[in-house]
């Protein structure tokens, strides 16, 4: 609250860019499942439907303007935001898709929603790692080896097997797929900006370093982006797109926590109530899930009832 009492307006310009992020990225996977449900009658491909193309554009919209707001505002105040994005969701899925909740899915929602920010409030949030050297330190630590070694055997199970065994039935395939991605794609993001402010000053040793860690930064958040993007769009093809969407959110804002604080050594500045915190929250999101799993179950054995009750 000092920050929007205070004189400098830039943590309120802040502020208001990430509402308007959230509203935006709330949009993204509606527009995209009405694009890819449009394509499927028409029987063509989503890729030449103009709605599946406002969607991604929206995205890359969304995106820019979650970078301007956190370097204009603190992301404690921007981050708990993107809350903002599911609900409304949820309600133009409801408004475009004719996709509706039952109780169990409108509660579970909410405290998805009310979970994922109490995370992030007593997630750690440290600026320790503030040059290249410091990033090159953390790649080489054991710990951080041994995370990136799990997540990526995590991938090649989870894309390998069970995509293709379970996928189609099981939303939380794609979802974990997705979600493990950011454990890469936010830390690239982050050690960009590091890594470019050595990159390109023109000295010999230090430059050429910094160049090849930026590449492979890159390398990484793109190769990152384009599974996430193939993986998203196949959700979106077979399950409802606000229940995707709740799932991500909170599953991507764990992961991401777990990831930059690995990485970053952000756990050494959390405290007993922070701890505490991250537990009643992440203990919300997982009712907050189970909820959401039931009301699909719920929703899958009434369709399949219907179906019998047509046959016979």
């Amino acid at each position: 609250m000092a920050y929007l009492l205070s004189d400098n307006s830039t943590p309120v310009f802040g502020v208001g860019i990430a509402v308007l992020s959230s509203f935006i990225n709330g949009s993204t996977f509606v527009l995209q499942k009405k694009g890819i449900l449009r394509a499927r009658e028409r029987g063509g491909s989503y890729l030449a439907d103009v709605v599946w193309w406002s969607g991604t554009l929206a995205t890359v919209v969304g995106q820019v303007g979650n970078f301007v707001a956190y370097n204009a505002a603190p992301a404690v105040l921007v981050t708990p935001l993107g809350a903002l994005g599911v609900l409304f969701g949820a309600t133009l899925a409801s408004c475009i898709l004719k996709e509706h909740l039952n109780i169990l899915g409108k509660l579970g929602c909410a405290l998805c929603c009310c979970g994922s920010v109490v995370l992030i409030i007593h997630s750690p949030k440290s600026d320790n790692v503030t040059s290249r050297t410091e990033l090159e330190e953390r790649l080489v630590d054991p710990v951080v080896l041994v995370y990136i070694t799990l997540v990526v055997l995590l991938l090649v199970i989870l894309i390998g097997w069970l995509a293709p065994a379970y996928g189609s039935s099981n939303i939380m395939v794609y979802v974990s797929i997705c979600s493990l991605l950011g454990s890469f794609t936010v830390p690239c993001c982050k050690g960009l900006g590091l890594a470019a402010q050595d990159a390109f000053d023109g000295s010999s040793v230090a430059s050429n370093r910094a160049v090849v860690l930026f590449l492979g930064l890159l390398g990484t958040l793109i190769v990152s982006i384009l599974i996430q993007f193939t993986f998203i769009n196949r959700a979106l093809e077979r399950f409802s797109s606000h229940m995707f969407e709740a799932l991500y959110y909170v599953t991507f804002t764990s992961t991401v926590i777990l990831a930059s604080a690995i990485l970053f050594r952000e756990w050494t500045s959390v405290s007993i109530v922070d701890c505490l915190g991250m537990l009643c929250g992440l203990t919300t999101v997982s009712i907050g899930v189970a909820l959401l799993r039931i009301s699909q179950d719920a929703l899958l054995t009434w369709k399949q009832t219907k179906m019998r009750e047509k046959v016979e």
